[in-house]
């Protein structure tokens, strides 16, 4: 079971972010990635839709004989999580308790920022998670929809990008957050210019390498870890292909993405 390839799914390429972590940390794991990129955006979705949406897709997953599954989306892990945990018995890992747990791993945490879609800030899932591990959090969501096409854009250093991002952040600096969560997968990609944004003294957690991080744990403590030598495959599935996937594709791992195959789901 341990050689058996980790299952990830997102909407559609932000996902890709937590694939990169999970192979910089456990090199040997062979990773089942599905994008279900012709029905994204998940964020936009009613919470029933986006529970039908999840639930396939950990079935597809599945099917390909996964032995554990991570929701590489932060909406679909707000909406969708509690019911494919009751549902399935396979291991299922969500992006935002591990991302919960690391912000509030800094004794100091006081005011926190959040970033995300309209869907998950609307959730109010990481609102909640944070306020039952810490009594007297001062937390702000902030929806920002226009950062994931800019991402997609490959606009991460373009000055509309660093204007938009001032628009949205300015107001969460001027309420003093010093933790900022960036609770889309997309968003790793805009470290650095969120770095030369920002006040120096500003924390930022992201989904992407705290989920690959907790991960690491459930797998060892379920004796779960591929602890070969060899290093892992990537095999990516996509619901709807497009060309400009691949290019996509190659921004967020930061190499070659590979095969892409056709996804067939609700079969």
């Amino acid at each position: 079971m341990n050689s058996a390839p980790l299952g990830i799914f997102d909407s559609g390429v932000g996902g890709l972010t937590v694939v990169r972590a999970v192979q910089e940390l456990l090199p040997a794991e062979n990773i089942l990635y599905l994008g279900d990129t012709a029905r994204l955006p998940y964020g936009s979705k009613s919470p029933e839709t986006i529970r039908q949406f999840a639930d396939e897709d950990v079935r597809f997953l599945i099917s390909k004989g996964v032995k554990a599954v991570v929701v590489a989306c932060n909406t679909a892990t707000a909406h969708a999580l509690p019911s494919l945990l009751e549902k399935y018995q396979i291991p299922i890992l969500g992006v935002i308790e591990p991302g919960v747990e690391a912000a509030l791993a800094s004794p100091n945490v006081q005011r926190i920022g959040i970033i995300a879609t309209r869907g998950t800030i609307g959730s109010h899932a990481y609102q909640h998670a944070l306020a039952l591990r810490k009594t007297g959090l001062i937390i702000h969501g902030q929806a920002t929809p226009l950062l994931v096409p800019l991402i997609e854009e490959n606009w991460l250093d373009h000055p509309a990008t660093r204007q938009i991002l001032k628009t949205y952040l300015d107001p969460l600096v001027e309420k003093g957050i010093d933790t900022l969560m960036l609770a889309c997968t997309h968003y790793p990609l805009l470290i650095p210019v969120l770095r030369e944004i920002l006040p120096q003294d500003v924390r930022l957690v992201d989904s992407a390498t705290t989920c690959a991080e907790h991960l690491k744990r459930e797998l060892t403590r379920l004796d779960l870890l591929d602890t070969s030598a060899r290093e892992g495959s990537l095999e990516l599935h996509l619901t709807d292909l497009s060309e400009e996937f691949e290019a996509l594709a190659r921004q967020f791992l930061k190499k070659s993405p590979g095969r892409i195959q056709r996804a067939i789901l609700g079969g």
